[in-house]
């Protein structure tokens, strides 16, 4: 694989397909997502869409193809490894530390960003004192930009649905990642969380450059914010392209969106 320039890609699927047994859940899918793009994963329930990005995170391994993350194969590497070079993700469930504070959950972000020694951040001498000051600045700006400075103390558990699903947001935000993996970010969302949800997303991109790819059922959303759209069925991938391409796209009408009008 070419090693990516400034707008070569960021990530490259090459043929990889996921298996459970029998079952065959993506099948020799291959797409490229550039810097800066935000590309949209679409397809009907049980398509492959978080099986593959299960695949690009490190909780599954394919059994065949490879996947590069600016430039280098990271196709076998765990899931701490894959988030050290970068790659962070929220899930299609909510998975906070429901009893702890929305400031202390997004404080676990900056995990794999922390150095120094176990001893003196023990004791919270000099050099991990300053660098606990530093990432906790990090995270009131996460903090700030998402708005949920009056929720930053309260406990993430108590939060209703739509607030839950910002501050995964927020702790994925806090790795800085340089690609951000969203599955189904806006799931169970009023129209208003929806419409905050997707003018964050899109700041994200433009504000801090990150490269986002999202998992979304809702193809208001998808046709609003999206470069590119990817589109999978049973396992395969079936389109690949701008969203007005892709909504014409017969096969895709008949896979996931409706016959199309004669």
């Amino acid at each position: 694989m070419s090693r990516p320039g400034p707008s070569g890609p960021l990530l490259e699927v090459d043929g990889v397909s996921v298996r459970f047994g029998a079952l065959i859940a993506v099948n020799q899918v291959s797409l490229r997502v550039a810097r800066g793009e935000i590309v949209a994963i679409i397809g009907p329930n049980g398509a492959g869409k978080t099986t593959l990005l299960n695949a690009i995170s490190g909780f599954y391994h394919p059994y065949q193809g490879r996947i590069a993350f600016a430039g280098k194969d990271r196709t076998h590497l765990s899931p701490p490894d894959v988030a050290a070079l970068g790659i962070a993700r929220t899930f299609q469930n909510v998975a906070l530390f429901r009893g702890m504070s929305v400031l202390d959950n997004i404080m676990t972000g900056r995990l794999l960003k922390m150095r120094g020694s176990f001893l003196l951040e023990a004791l919270y001498w000099g050099p991990a004192k300053r660098q606990e000051l530093e990432h906790r600045a990090f995270v009131e700006r996460i903090i700030d930009f998402l708005e949920i400075q009056a929720i930053r103390k309260t406990q993430a558990g108590r939060l209703p649905y739509g607030l839950q699903k910002r501050v995964e947001l927020a702790r994925a935000l806090a790795a800085e990642p340089t690609l951000l993996l969203l599955d189904e970010p806006m799931a169970g969302m009023n129209v208003e969380e929806k419409e905050d949800m997707c003018r964050f997303i899109l700041d994200v991109n433009q504000e801090f450059g990150t490269t986002i790819a999202l998992i979304e059922h809702d193809m208001g959303v998808v046709m609003d914010i999206s470069d590119r759209v990817v589109v999978l069925d049973y396992g395969r991938k079936i389109a690949d392209g701008r969203p007005a391409e892709v909504r014409m796209d017969r096969a895709v009408l008949d896979a996931y969106l409706g016959v199309a009008h004669e």
